[in-house]
Order: structure tokens, then sequence, then C-alpha cells
């Protein structure tokens, strides 16, 4: 059998026909938006190209995007939303708070200095030779008080910082706060510590404070009291007494050996704090709810008071500055050395 003679192929294979499109179409060319002026040419991984950092202006690679953004109108107008409403709350807050309490006579009684702290707490405790006790009063111009006459002057009693026979708050909520720790720090120095302790501690402590305030409230409104201040001043007075507490638990630890307040020495030393505390309270308030004529000022910054009405304040004053001061005192300076803190109706 015989094969064929094999021819090659052609050296030239036929020619390729493309298809040729009929209609022709244009891409546009996309281009970025130019970078704004002064803006740095970072890469992806926040590095500078070309391999070196450069500062410009003390800033870093992002303070130029943060400005921008702050100089974005969208966010000028979020920024300016924010602060109306951060000031629109405060007012609400302020205008409710007033509704029961005046927030700028709460900041007079915050005024203090700490020369007046330490003077004030000698007083407490060393009232025997103090005097005077009249508060000290200033004129005030039209300027100053603007519900005052032309050419007229009103008067306006010191703040503490000025005044050391000024009631204030600051020491009273110092020492509420100290009496709490105190009392908790006692009971475990004596092997008595629970985590109830300091609980039962603040509610009997909050306890005597409310029903006291509430005590002063209902004297007020029987003493015919109206005045806002007076009522302040009687709740800041009340306060003052937690300074003779916190002396009779400290002293006491001391000579009983943290063996609690009982004994010779506990009642000696809560006698003293209890007649100081109750001679500054009855020297003080005596120019708040028995003000006399030769105490006011020309322009009638202290009103006198009917003779009656003299007598039933002169009944409230010595029974509050003797008999409850003598019980709500003794209940928070009563501990025990065996089990641990005595509160009202409760052991620990």
């Amino acid at each position: 059998m015989q094969r064929g003679t094999y021819h090659p192929p052609p050296a030239h294979s036929p020619p390729l026909h493309h298809p040729v499109p009929q209609h022709v179409s244009t891409v546009p060319m996309m281009r970025s938006p130019p970078p704004p002026q002064g803006a740095y040419n970072s890469s992806p991984y926040g590095g500078q190209m070309g391999g070196q950092p450069q500062q410009q202006g003390g800033g870093g690679p992002f303070a130029p995007a943060f400005g921008g953004f702050m100089n974005d109108q969208t966010a000028q107008i979020g920024l300016q939303f924010g602060q109306k409403a951060a000031m629109a709350g405060q007012e609400y807050m302020e205008q409710s708070l007033n509704r029961y309490v005046s927030i700028s006579a709460l900041k007079h009684y915050f005024n203090v200095s700490t020369p007046y702290v330490l003077r004030k707490l000698l007083l407490v405790l060393f009232p025997w030779r103090h005097k005077p006790w009249s508060r000290e009063q200033r004129p005030s111009t039209a300027s100053q008080d603007p519900s005052a006459p032309n050419n007229a002057y009103s008067y306006y009693f010191l703040p503490p910082r000025d005044d050391l026979n000024s009631p204030d708050m600051y020491i009273p909520v110092m020492a509420f706060v100290t009496y709490i720790l105190l009392s908790t720090l006692l009971a475990g120095l004596r092997g008595a510590f629970h985590p109830e302790v300091m609980g039962l501690t603040a509610t009997a402590a909050f306890a005597v404070v409310a029903i006291e305030i509430l005590g002063l409230k209902f004297g007020t409104y029987i003493l015919s009291i109206s005045n806002d201040s007076q009522l302040l001043d009687l709740v800041a007075y009340s306060g003052y007494k937690f300074v003779g507490v916190i002396v009779t638990l400290v002293l006491a630890s001391i000579i009983n050996r943290g063996q609690g307040t009982g004994g010779w020495a506990g009642w000696t030393i809560f006698t003293y704090t209890f007649l100081a505390n109750a001679f500054f309270l009855l020297r003080s308030l005596k120019y708040v709810l028995l003000p006399d004529s030769s105490s006011a000022t020309p322009a009638g910054g202290m009103q006198t008071v009917a003779r009656s009405q003299r007598n039933r304040r002169t009944q409230f004053l010595f029974l509050y500055s003797y008999i409850v001061q003598f019980v709500f005192m003794w209940v928070l300076s009563r501990q025990d050395g065996g089990n641990g803190v005595k509160v009202v109706g409760g052991k620990v």
C-alpha cells in the first residue's frame, strides 16, 4: 500500500477580516477634582509620597482634613444647634430648681474662704466670748438693685467670706459627709464593719436632716415667716450640729480606746459640744427670728415683730436650740463599742 505525497501548507495564510464597528461611541474621561490648596499628597496608608514626611506650620497630616471639617457649613450648623440645646437644657433645669429654691441665693451661702472656715469652726466649738453676733450689712444703690427706686439705698447682708456671723452651707454639707465616713471608719476600727454600716448611717443622717427641715418649714409657717432667705438661714444653722457630733465621736473614741461614745468621757464631751452648739444657735438665730428696732437699718432691712409674735418666736427659739438639738445630736453620736453603730431603730 502506497501513501500519497505530502504537500506542505502554503507559506502565507489567507488574510483575517476583523469586524469594524458601525457606531463609534466616545467614553468620557473621568477626572478627579483638584486637591485643595495646601493639602498634602499622602499615600493611602497615611504616609507622604516620596518617603519623607513634611511638617508645615506645626500641624500633622490630619490637621487639614479636620480643619476642613470644622469649616464645613453643615458642621458649624450642628455645633450651633448643640450649643443651643445645651443652653436650653440648662435654663430648663434652673427654672425647675427655682420653683423650690433660688440658685442665686444658694450661691451666696457657698461663697466662703479658708480663713472663714477655720474661724467659723472655732466659733461653733467656742462661742462663749464672741461679740458681736449681729450680721453686717452693706448699702446698694439702684444700679446694684434694679427693684430699688432712684437715688434710694437698699441693704443686703454680706456673704460668709466677708462676715463671720453670716450662715453658710459649705461647713454643714462637708460635716454631713465627714460624719458618714467617720462613723464607718470607727466601726471598722472596732472590728464591727459590715457593708450595711455606711448605708444605715447615711439613712439615719438623712432622716434627721429631713425631719429637721420639715420641722423648720412648719415653724416658719406658724411664726408667719414668709421670707425665703430666713428659711435658708435656718436650714444652714441646722447643719452646724454635725461639727459637735464629729468632735464627740473622735475624742470619745480616743479616750475610750475605740469602745464607742459611752462612759463618763463620752457623756462629758457630748454635754460640752451640745451646750456650745445650743449657745451658738441661740445667739445667732436671735437676729433672724427676733429682730429689734435697734438693729434695723434706715431703709428697713430688718422689720420688727409684734409682742405676741415675739413671745412665740422666743419659745420656738429655745425649743429648737436646746430640746430638738439635744435629741438629734444624741441620736447621731450614739455608738456602741460592742456591736457597732446604733442608729434610729436599728442595730448593726
